[in-house]
C-alpha cells in the first residue's frame, strides 16, 4: 500500500471507539493521518457536516471525499483497497 495516508481519522483522546479503530487500523498496516477534534475547531465542524450534526467520533474521510462513522475495519480495509486501485 501507498505510505501517504488514504484516510483522516477524526477523534479525541477520551473516545474509546477511536482508541480501538486506530489499534485494528494498525495491525491492519493502514496509514492514516489523525485530527483531534476538541483542538481543532475546523474538523469539529467537518464532523457534525458529516454527521447530520453531531460531533461523532471515529469519523473517517477517505482520499475520495466519502466518510464513515464508527466503521468496523472489514469496511474500512475493503474501502482503502478500493482506493488504492
Amino acid at each position: 500500500m501507498s505510505s501517504e495516508p488514504q484516510v483522516t481519522m477524526y477523534s479525541t483522546v477520551w473516545c474509546g471507539y477511536c482508541q480501538r479503530l486506530k489499534a485494528q487500523m494498525t495491525r491492519e498496516g493502514l496509514t492514516y493521518r489523525e485530527v483531534d477534534i476538541e483542538v481543532d475547531p475546523e474538523a469539529a465542524a467537518f464532523v457534525e457536516t458529516a454527521n447530520g450534526g453531531n460531533q461523532t467520533v471515529p469519523t473517517l474521510l477517505f482520499s475520495d471525499g466519502t466518510t464513515m462513522t464508527n466503521p468496523p475495519i472489514r469496511d474500512v480495509v475493503t474501502k482503502v483497497a478500493e482506493l488504492a486501485g
